[in-house]
């Protein structure tokens, strides 16, 4: 039996560390086999020398958020274990000091997993950079973000969303109103994430002013896209001549983000995806790079990164 005391130098913190009823401790102490006794501003930690040595990695990498101003949840307590296990805990400072934008809520966004950080930081190096992973990884929602606040700090002049909207015909057409009301279900998750951050009142009046598009994809066809930020959600369901057409849209002054999940192709009659045959042709080109994020990297509820993983496992005992 190991036994190890953290002393907690800013008192205030120990709620936050401990979580509603203490579900954070109990987390950690569930998931390592541990006991933590808190005494004051000291905690004690019991159990295996190895569980004991995680915990105590774990619980020092958690008060360095609360200290940067990072509020704790079941998803940042996970990452961060899963860090301490493969001995990076080190790098957890890295997504300490990264915020974006702040929403009309007040709440900073910011990456959460050292995935996201990567993700980020080639957006704001490159021209143009594609996200590829699955759902919940937060590839659109960073990219608005990205967007946003190049936009409020006057490096563009438009923020351009558009994405594919893969049932262009029948189905489309029962739908009531215009076209644009037709394709508006499609675009939903890009709107969203733009009035979480300019709020519903701004977002009206950009789209007026024209200085915020938000359309289907086929708009894009014989623009030339300067000053803007380029918003591409969706692109595993473009085709070859689509992602082409985008791609060469950029303008002067401009950047693109083409985000994607490979494994949800609905194109139909087995048409190969424009974006995975994109990174193949462009593999290689100065100012553009390609970030796979994986599961390691979703930030919803607990349960989407099971699934993720699990028809990971499916897929690749396919393959085999």
């Amino acid at each position: 039996m190991a036994e190890q005391i953290i002393t907690i130098e800013n008192a205030e913190l120990t709620p936050a560390l401990f979580g509603n009823f203490d579900s954070n401790m109990k987390l950690l102490q569930n998931e390592y086999g541990v006991n933590v006794v808190c005494r004051g501003n000291e905690l004690k930690i019991s159990g295996g020398a190895d569980q004991v040595s995680r915990t105590v990695a774990t619980l020092n990498s958690l008060i360095t958020l609360l200290k940067h101003g990072d509020q704790l949840d079941e998803q940042k307590i996970r990452y961060t274990m899963s860090l301490v296990g493969e001995g990076k805990q080190g790098r957890i400072v890295e997504l300490t000091d990264n915020c974006i934008v702040i929403t009309t809520k007040g709440r900073p966004v910011k990456p959460k997993t050292l995935g996201q950080k990567h993700y980020v930081d080639a957006i704001r190096k490159n021209t143009i950079t594609f996200g590829i992973g699955p759902a919940g990884t937060g590839k659109t929602y960073l990219a608005v973000a990205m967007a946003v606040r190049a936009f409020k700090a006057h490096e563009i002049d438009r923020i351009i969303l558009t994405r594919p909207a893969v049932e262009a015909g029948e189905k489309l057409g029962f739908l009531p109103g215009d076209l644009q009301n037709k394709v508006d279900p499609y675009l939903r998750p890009l709107y969203d994430a733009l009035f979480d951050m300019l709020g519903a009142e701004t977002y009206q009046k950009c789209l007026e002013r024209g200085t915020i598009e938000v359309a289907p994809l086929a708009y894009m066809r014989g623009r030339t896209l300067d000053d803007s930020f380029i918003i591409l959600d969706e692109a595993q369901n473009t085709t070859h001549e689509q992602m082409k057409m985008f791609l060469t849209r950029l303008g002067m002054n401009s950047k693109a983000v083409i985000t994607g999940d490979i494994t949800q192709v609905d194109l139909p009659d087995r048409k190969q995806s424009g974006l995975l045959e994109a990174t193949r042709i462009l593999k290689g080109i100065e100012d553009l790079e390609v970030i796979m994020l994986n599961n390691r990297d979703v930030v919803r509820h607990k349960m989407v990164q099971r699934i993720v993983q699990a028809y990971e496992r499916y897929y690749e005992k396919g393959r085999k």
